[in-house]
């Protein structure tokens, strides 16, 4: 726990704590960690080398057994992670005869009945998967969920994920174009031919949609679409109670939406291979450091401290050191740890 201190007290970027995750955390201090990500054993999927320590979690004989030890857990890591922090999960299925178990579900459902708010589940496609099954369709993709403690107030800063667009407006027969051939032309005489809108409606949606067509002559945005009352469909639902975009066009009689010359979030299907640049130790499944790069970015400041509590050979840690964040890692196998304080120190050694 030295180690965590010095993390703690800004005196070191890393720690790697050998131990049992939930002993270790009931130790930890209440609102210490801003961000959680970790992927822990799978459920009678694997064997690691924990010297068949009875406190190695996957091994139990009843899957839920297997549910609540992983929602104790995380319920104490609600104990030390702020009020702001995240949690990112990472969990894959099980089949057991011939059924498919849903354990990363059974997990999800069991912490949001424990109180934590599911704010995204991620779907990880890997691009490649088993190629033994006949009677089934190949499996390709885990689970990354996000979970938060205060859905009202936690740190995200998505101007750090977003994509830069490839494509930009340019100029065509002395219009603006956006990136995808969109003028506003078609717009405007929908809406001065519309017996949908009255006048007042008509001259308020000519005006947006000429501010829209600035902001995209200034650089502000690269593309827009616009809804018009009774020439487009509302986006997802007609109704207003569980539609805004219904109750704009309600309202207004238009809508519009664009897209920021700065980028877009990017969505909830990842397309990453799963293998890693480090793979010359014993460990089965290490993370993919482009698996870590949004959620650390997304949800934890800089220079602050980001938790794996099942840290295998330190991916999580390393990923975070390397983005100026703080790393901790908590590990039932010394044999793990003892690769991770390598790994870091050779992976990572320009910031040392």
């Amino acid at each position: 726990m030295h180690e965590f201190d010095e993390v703690l007290s800004d005196k070191r970027s890393y720690a790697f704590l050998t131990g049992d995750a939930l002993e270790i955390l009931h130790n930890l201090p209440k609102n210490s960690i801003d961000c959680v990500i970790t992927s822990p054993p799978y459920w009678q999927l694997r064997k690691y080398n924990t010297d068949n320590n009875p406190k190695e979690i996957g091994n139990e004989v009843d899957h839920n057994q297997y549910v609540n030890k992983l929602t104790e857990i995380f319920n104490e890591v609600k104990r030390v992670l702020t009020e702001t922090g995240s949690l990112w999960l990472n969990l894959g299925d099980k089949y057991l005869d011939k059924e498919l178990m849903g354990m990363p579900w059974r997990v999800a459902f069991s912490l949001m009945d424990s109180g934590w708010v599911l704010r995204n589940d991620i779907i990880w496609d890997q691009m490649k998967g088993t190629q033994s099954c006949k009677d089934r369709l190949r499996d390709v993709y885990e689970h990354m969920f996000h979970f938060v403690k205060n859905k009202k107030k936690y740190y995200y800063d998505s101007d750090s994920i977003r994509i830069t667009p490839v494509r930009k407006p340019k100029l065509y027969n002395g219009e603006f174009v956006s990136a995808t051939g969109v003028s506003g032309k078609k717009y405007k005489k929908q809406i001065e031919d519309t017996t949908f809108l009255n006048d007042e409606e008509k001259k308020e949606a000519l005006s947006a949609l000429n501010d829209t067509l600035s902001d995209m002559e200034k650089g502000l945005i690269v593309d827009f679409r616009m809804t018009i009352r009774g020439q487009q469909r509302t986006y997802h639902s007609d109704n207003q109670n569980v539609s805004g975009r219904a109750k704009e066009l309600s309202t207004k009689g238009y809508f519009v939406l664009k897209m920021g010359a700065n980028g877009h979030i990017p969505s909830d299907i990842w397309r990453i291979a799963p293998e890693d640049t480090w793979r010359k130790d014993s460990h089965y499944a290490v993370f993919p450091e482009e698996l870590l790069l949004s959620p650390i970015k997304a949800t934890c400041p800089q220079n602050k401290i980001v938790l794996d509590p099942f840290s295998g050979t330190g991916s999580t840690v390393c990923t975070a050191v390397r983005l100026n964040r703080k790393g901790v890692g908590i590990e039932l196998s010394e044999e793990y740890n003892n690769i991770a304080q390598k790994r870091i120190k050779g992976i990572c050694r320009d910031l040392f």
